[in-house]
């Protein structure tokens, strides 16, 4: 038996994962929640995979010793689909990854061009080779990875302003490609992106349909969960950063928001 006091654990390399514990807690209003940043090896888009497939079964080995989730979401694009396999095998209970949302963008899009933006990792992955030629074999699929967008949204986030040319750049990095006139639906693919997506919309020099796969995430979870015990009140979030100074503490109001009022180093 699960006890009612187990909570979800939440995983990224920054801050990117609170949209998809956003949604998750929305579905799921009594579910404890910790919610564990790898501040110390921010930020995974720049890193080589054997860096992350080596770093992240390990950070998650020792956050599940510590607090006692009932089930992992790895709430990051380019931890996902480099390590999920390995995280899988290492830990003894669910581990729920994030994936590009390219199937759900597929069915959205009229002109069949489609945009992926995330992290340098993830798209050049070929798990988004697969994604794109299984689920939107017949649309345009065109890539863009943009580390300082996700420094941007971590930049936001402590409050931070942040000038508009910063999120006009990482869209030209996709419309600006052959054929990138047609894009009409865009993936974000980094689950940064979703916490500055009216700063996106603003931005582009046309309407456009943003994707993300949070919503996705979050029924998986519920899914996954059903039946279990939850306590009566949700209480105290958790925040835990690998790496805990000025930076993490000044997120304090900004992880308030998400229902985080206690922040822990690892």
């Amino acid at each position: 038996m699960v006890p009612s006091s187990a909570p979800l654990l939440f995983f990224d390399s920054g801050v990117g994962g609170l949209s998809v514990l956003a949604a998750t807690a929305a579905l799921l209003p009594r579910a404890p929640l910790v919610y564990a940043a790898d501040s110390a090896g921010f930020p995974y888009g720049i890193k080589s995979e054997a860096e992350i497939a080596a770093r992240v079964p390990a950070l998650l080995g020792r956050l599940v010793e510590r607090y006692r989730p009932r089930l992992v979401v790895i709430a990051c694009n380019t931890a996902s689909t480099i390590a999920l396999p390995v995280v899988r095998a290492a830990l003894d209970l669910p581990v729920v990854g994030t994936v590009p949302a390219i199937k759900p963008a597929a069915r959205l899009s009229q002109t069949r061009a489609i945009g992926v933006l995330g992290t340098e990792a993830t798209v050049r992955q070929a798990y988004v080779d697969n994604l794109a030629r299984e689920f939107a074999g017949d649309c345009l699929v065109l890539r863009h990875g943009s580390a300082d967008l996700v420094a941007a949204a971590e930049a936001r986030l402590r409050g931070e302003a942040v000038a508009p040319a910063r999120f006009a750049a990482a869209l030209a990095g996709l419309l600006d490609q052959a054929g990138g006139d047609r894009i009409d639906t865009l993936v974000l693919a980094c689950t940064h992106f979703p916490l500055v997506e009216a700063e996106l919309a603003a931005a582009a020099p046309r309407p456009l349909r943003f994707v993300d796969g949070a919503a996705g995430i979050a029924r998986r979870v519920a899914s996954l969960t059903e039946g279990q015990a939850w306590p009566a009140a949700r209480g105290e979030g958790i925040a835990v950063f690998t790496r805990l100074g000025a930076p993490e503490r000044a997120l304090a109001p900004a992880l308030a928001r998400f229902g985080l009022t206690r922040i822990e180093g690892l």
